[in-house]
């Protein structure tokens, strides 16, 4: 499954960027996240490796973050694994005027087992759980105070 989203939020492409690139402000804005720890690597650099462990609703899901990109604001990419889920996310930044960005993220979901039938049964959910998250991203950034 792939899907692109997108929206803008009004703050300058570099603040937005600067905020986007702290793992500490994910706690902020990724509702359900438990914990991010550096497993290996350089964090925030290809090839470094984290565990992230959400809880979502009763279900606790984990997964491993491997960043495979890094030239930003033009693209952030990783993969997330977790069971029966591999997901590969291109984010993207482009400034469209001195105080607006528009932030992109491109999802390709593989699944296996059980998730393959969920991925096929309920496509939306997953298009709508990764636009819920760029929405809160955007409500934090807007918050912040300018710089």
């Amino acid at each position: 499954m792939y899907y692109v989203s997108e929206i803008i939020i009004d703050r300058p492409v570099d603040e937005v960027v600067r905020l986007f690139d702290n793992p500490n402000n994910l706690y902020e804005w990724m509702n359900g996240l438990q914990s991010f720890e550096l497993i290996s690597g350089t964090a925030g650099q290809p090839g470094a490796k984290s565990k992230l462990v959400y809880q979502m609703g009763k279900r606790r899901i984990e997964m491993i973050e491997t960043i495979t990109e890094r030239n930003l604001p033009s693209v952030f990419s990783g993969t997330y694994d977790a069971d029966g889920v591999h997901n590969k996310v291109v984010n993207r930044f482009e400034s469209l005027a001195p105080n607006q960005t528009k932030y992109i993220t491109e999802n390709t979901f593989e699944f296996k087992g059980f998730m393959k039938l969920m991925g096929w049964l309920m496509p939306g959910a997953f298009k709508k759980q990764s636009y819920v998250y760029m929405q809160q991203f955007k409500a934090f950034v807007e918050k912040q105070p300018t710089i």
